[in-house]
């Protein structure tokens, strides 16, 4: 018996790196996934790849995440985990940070946050039941150099948990955070990777599975008491 059986997951930024392991590790465990992504042609093959379903979703839209929501529970009566994966980086100290920059982040990274969480909460309010799992990073929970707009949102989100977690725990839905530190995935696919895990206790990067496993964790049952907390997996790098 998987952990995840009969819930329905929405994954966003599911067609590759750390939101396609976490689609991969949900399936397995039971779930029935949906995926969804603005990468349209890796999202297919994704969803095809592990038998799921893929939905077009920017996340930085209101309509979009309503049209999400309304066709996951149109097809399967429920929503039962949202995981808030889609995010960019783009890195730039504080001076060289364009309002492209920041606005674009913003938009993604932290609105599309807000947007997912109020797209699946009166769902989630009328079934009495649900676990929200919001991505941030090491870079909310302390300053990091050259992320003004990165850090910011993530710090956002993790304020964002919280909260949410405190107006949703009287309807049995739990809201968490994970704080990846350094994953072998496309967005650091360049940084200077030798030098970071100087850093780092553990002497490593994380691969996406690991990342993966606490939000499995936190969507399943085992996690059934916990909410409004931030779980590390960065190898010991924040301490």
């Amino acid at each position: 018996m998987g952990r995840l059986d009969g819930k329905v997951a929405v994954i966003t930024g599911g067609a590759r790196g750390q939101g396609a392991a976490e689609a991969e590790m949900f399936r397995d465990e039971g779930a029935q996934v949906v995926i969804t992504d603005v990468l349209d042609d890796e999202g297919g093959r994704t969803a095809a790849a592990l038998g799921i379903e893929f939905l077009h979703h920017d996340v930085s839209s209101a309509a979009a995440w309503e049209a999400v929501a309304t066709d996951v529970i149109s097809h399967h009566g429920r929503i039962d985990v949202l995981v808030n994966n889609a995010g960019i980086l783009r890195g730039a100290r504080l001076v060289n940070t364009s309002d492209d920059v920041w606005d674009q982040t913003v938009a993604i990274n932290q609105t599309g946050v807000f947007y997912g969480m109020r797209a699946v909460a009166p769902q989630m309010i009328e079934q009495e039941s649900g676990s929200i799992v919001n991505i941030s990073s090491v870079a909310g929970l302390e300053a990091t150099f050259a992320s003004m707009a990165y850090g910011a949102t993530k710090w956002a989100v993790r304020g964002m948990t919280k909260i949410a977690a405190l107006e949703l725990g009287r309807h049995n839905i739990r809201v968490n955070s994970i704080h990846p530190g350094l994953i072998n995935t496309d967005m650091t696919s360049e940084f200077n990777k030798e030098r970071m895990v100087r850093s780092i206790p553990m002497g490593r990067e994380a691969e996406p599975s690991e990342v993966a496993a606490v939000a499995l964790f936190l969507a399943s049952d085992d996690a059934s008491y916990c909410s409004g907390q931030e779980f590390t997996v960065d190898g010991g790098m924040h301490r």
